[in-house]
């Protein structure tokens, strides 16, 4: 049996073959399927059409509905979204429906689906939504389907899928406190494109990796899909395990994989951490990617805080501990990805005082948890971007419309350089504030 990679070993054991290879087809049987408020009504349509309109879900404890996206705001259909949603878990008697206005509400999917223990290593969790390569950071296969992939898995909890060749990034070295996983994964966008690992798995390694918490390592295999992959991918350590087995939910069983030696990989690349900057993506493409100091002094309008890119406690802490005991120039919008980490900003303290307080008191604007402005969105969404200004974002895309309006402008860029660019009301160097 010839050696392979984690997402090879991953979809063999979910095909029930001994191994696969890169190109090949395989019927994968899949261990989690999660759909939110967008794609759910559209996903459930292709369901009851094709499989009847009665029909039951393959198996109801692995489907997870998380809506999430458009969920603060008057706008009708928005609404209706989410009634769709009750009414099909009410159908099925879906047991993890994590339902807004209520006490299971959670906000953000990629971040709810870990902090839930629906993310365990060596599993397949396909999802509605193209961030769901976010859980690779689990050594999972994860990856986005469309509605009719997903309304098929709906039925049968299988997914025909072509293997991926994989493509190795290797971080080497200590990281600095100026640098996080955003400005590493925006350095590798820039670098290959966004269309640099279409179809193709993108693995992380190297004890730069491994360095980092699992947030940061979400962060990392999150935008995976700026680069047109299929999927990014960790191994697991004892950080996951750790991680996993205080959350997982029903204790399901699992197995972690990691690459053979010898495994083969169609590209490799190595980046020495301590040598790398401060980077970021100019309007309007995430591969646009400039280092900060370059653009240090660009005007600003707005700096936003938040989704499941930039939306964690690691990226408010990091936040906070620039714009404690400041005043911040521009608007500046909070967003906590999940309803954990909106308690979070309670519970966790900088020189004894909240991070809610610090933001709260350097002038920023803190949110309901939620996608929010990440997807634009109707235009009462907090922190939309309804007129042509220029904002710096922990978001991922940054396409003309992508937060709001077709002509405002989006920079790209980690917490830390965002809180520093909040406070100079232009783009700033975090490494001003912190060496």
């Amino acid at each position: 049996m010839s050696a392979m990679t984690m997402t090879e070993k991953i979809l063999a054991r979910a095909s029930g073959k001994n191994s696969v290879a890169p190109g090949e087809n395989v019927w994968a049987n899949v261990d989690v399927l999660m759909t939110h408020d967008v794609c759910g009504p559209g996903t459930f349509g292709v369901f009851k059409k094709e499989f009847g309109p009665d029909a039951k879900v393959w198996d109801k404890e692995k489907l997870v509905l998380i809506p999430d996206h458009y969920i603060f705001t008057k706008d009708a259909m928005a609404n209706r979204n989410v009634d769709v949603l009750r009414q099909f878990a009410k159908e099925q008697d879906i047991k993890y429906f994590y339902d807004v206005g209520t006490a299971n509400y959670k906000g953000v999917c990629h971040i709810a689906l870990p902090e839930e223990g629906h993310t365990r290593p060596g599993e397949v969790l396909l999802g509605t939504d193209s961030h769901t390569c976010t859980a690779g950071a689990f050594g999972e296969f994860a990856t986005g389907i469309g509605n009719t992939d997903a309304g098929f898995v709906l039925g049968t909890g299988k997914l025909w899928l072509k293997v991926p060749p994989t493509m190795r990034f290797v971080f080497h070295g200590r990281m600095p406190p100026y640098l996080m996983a955003k400005d590493l994964i925006l350095a590798v966008i820039g670098d290959i494109g966004v269309d640099g690992a279409t179809y193709r798995a993108m693995e992380f390694d190297g004890d730069g990796v491994y360095a980092l918490n699992i947030e940061e390592r979400m962060t990392l295999c999150n935008m995976a899909i700026e680069a047109g992959g299929k999927n990014g991918i960790i191994a697991a350590d004892q950080v996951t395990f750790d991680y996993v087995n205080k959350r997982n939910a029903g204790q399901k069983p699992y197995t972690p994989v990691k690459t053979d030696p010898g495994a083969r990989f169609v590209f490799e690349k190595v980046y020495d951490v301590s040598k790398m900057e401060p980077v970021l993506a100019k309007p309007h493409s995430p591969d646009n990617k400039a280092n900060v100091s370059e653009v240090k002094g660009t005007k600003l309008d707005r700096a936003y805080i938040g989704s499941c890119t930039g939306g964690k406690l690691t990226d408010f802490r990091a936040a906070a501990e620039i714009l404690n005991g400041k005043s911040v120039r521009i608007d500046t919008f909070i967003v906590p990805a999940t309803t954990e980490v909106a308690r979070g900003l309670d519970t966790e303290t900088i020189g004894g005082k909240s991070l809610r307080d610090i933001f709260l008191a350097a002038g920023a604007k803190i949110g309901d948890a939620s996608c929010a402005a990440c997807l634009g969105g109707p235009s009462d969404t907090f922190g939309r971007l309804n007129t042509p200004i220029s904002c710096i974002s922990t978001t991922n895309r940054n396409f003309p419309g992508r937060m709001g309006h077709k002509e405002a402008k989006v920079f790209l860029a980690s917490p830390l350089t965002v809180a520093a660019s909040a406070l100079a009301g232009t783009i700033a160097d975090c490494r001003d504030l912190l060496v």
